[in-house]
This record gives C-alpha cells, structure tokens and sequence, in this order.
C-alpha cells in the first residue's frame, strides 16, 4: 500500500510556509528555538492553516473540535519544574527510540534506541521508566510527563503488558524490559507521573516530530 502523502504547515521556522516532505519540513525547523509546525493531510488543509494561526491548529486531531476557553482554563498550563518522555516506531513493530528531555528548555536528558524491533507502547513504557530512575539517583521532586495512558497504566501494574513476542532481533529490547520491570519492583518512587494535555499544550516536548 502507497504511502498517505502529508502536508507540512510551519508558522514558525527559519522558513515559514507550507512542505509536502517531512525532509523539507525538518529543514525548515531544525535548530529554531521555538519552532511551530504540524503536519495535514491535504494541501488545502495545510495552506488555510497556515493562513490562521497556531495556537487554532495545535494537537488538534482531524475532525476534533477545539477547546473552549473554559475548558483551557480549567486544563491549566504544563508545570515546567518537570521532565517529559515520548517514543517513537516506525511500524508497530518496527523500529523504535525513546527519549526524555527537560519540559521547558527541550535539552535532551536520556535516549536508548533505535532498537531494530518494537512498538510505540513499549518505548512509552521504558521511558517513563528510565525517567523515574534518572529522577531519584538524582533526588528530583520533578513531574513526568507522558502522552501514553497505556504506559502510564503498564507502569502502575509494574507490567509491560505487550502482545509483542521476544524473538533472537528483539533479545536486547526484551532484557531491558525486564531490567525495567526489576527496577518498578524493588524501587520506592513518589514522582508524579502527569498525562501531558495534548489538545491544549500541544506536542509533547520530547516528541520526535514525524507525525
């Protein structure tokens, strides 16, 4: 099956305007502090987007209405005395990496991967996972953030609960889950572990950007 063709809006860049290549688009972007950009599934899409703002167009999903105003409100603003944590798959499986960075500055603090087999749900899982470890061998009272509810739920249950089987290419994946539930097992954490508010906040700040 061909690939679904994307669109790229980027309202802030060193090159504002519209891609129809993630390569362009990344171009675009890489380096600018601050940089503002989301992908679309048409031209038109793109273009009247681009004609609006950003703050209209951020995590917001096709066919998803925006947040009121009320809504906002009561959602807050992200605390930035945090870290947030994200993975990314190219196939579910496919290859993946995973990766936590300071919430407010984007300074990347940890990263494993690519691993050459894995899913989404499992990046999301061992990086909250590397996350809490990094805060308590450093005595940090920081916040994690997560877009994953699923990770943040095999993380409670202190279970990867995934459907993936182990196999010789995925080996070195499989023993860090492993050493990642050891550690959920025989550690004593009270970092809060927070659902990042996509719709309102937008990307996550450790998000790889292919979307």
């Amino acid at each position: 099956m061909a690939k679904k063709a994307k669109f790229y809006t980027v309202w802030k860049g060193k090159r504002p305007g519209v891609y129809d290549s993630w390569a362009d688009c990344k171009a675009a972007i890489e380096g600018y502090k601050g940089a503002q950009y989301k992908s679309f599934a048409t031209f038109e899409l793109a273009k009247k987007a681009y004609n609006g703002s950003y703050e209209e167009y951020k995590g917001k999903k096709k066919g998803e209405a925006s947040l009121t105003q009320e809504q906002l409100l009561k959602i807050g603003q992200p605390s930035y005395h945090s870290i947030s944590v994200d993975a990314a798959s190219s196939g579910n499986p496919g290859v993946m990496e995973y990766q936590g960075v300071d919430t407010k500055t984007k300074k990347r603090l940890f990263k494993q991967g690519p691993f050459p087999e894995g899913t989404n749900n499992i990046g999301e899982f061992l990086a909250i996972v590397h996350g809490l470890a990094y805060l308590k061998e450093r005595n940090s009272n920081r916040v994690i953030y997560t877009d994953s509810r699923t990770a943040i739920s095999w993380v409670r249950k202190k279970n990867c609960n995934t459907k993936l089987k182990e196999t010789s290419k995925n080996k070195a994946l499989f023993d860090l889950i492993r050493r990642a539930v050891d550690w959920l097992k025989q550690n004593a954490y009270h970092t809060p572990i927070v659902k990042w508010e996509t719709k309102a906040w937008g990307e996550i700040p450790a998000d790889f950007g292919r979307k």
